[in-house]
């Protein structure tokens, strides 16, 4: 089962969150041969508004350190409202893993115009 935390970001700044992955003993798990993909959606099976984040893994991926990012055009692209995000992990033979999941806050800019 997927651990939950609930985020925010604000619209049209870059965002960065760094994830620690643990086993369901809470030790820090390797990730050592795993790949990751994140998105984020304006609801569970919408498919207006998804978009992909970047995930990038620590240098010593024996750490458990994922780190999710998403640039300023990318933010300053979503409306200012929840959505809801999940991040997954794939070790080499093929298993996926929702490591983290919940909902991201969009707090708004002041507009230019």
């Amino acid at each position: 089962m997927a651990a939950v935390a609930n985020l925010s970001l604000d619209q049209g700044a870059t965002f960065s969150s760094d994830i620690t992955v643990k086993d369901i003993n809470g030790n820090v798990f390797d990730l050592t041969g795993y790949t990751a993909a994140a998105k984020l959606a304006k609801g569970y099976s919408s498919t207006r508004t998804r978009t992909a984040m970047t995930t990038a893994f620590a240098t010593d991926r024996t750490t458990g350190i994922l780190s999710i990012s998403l640039t300023a055009n990318q933010t300053a692209s979503l409306d200012p409202e929840r959505y809801v995000y999940d991040v997954e992990i794939t070790s080499s033979g093929g298993i996926v893993t929702r490591v983290l999941e919940g909902i991201i806050t969009v707090r708004p800019e002041v507009s230019t115009s």
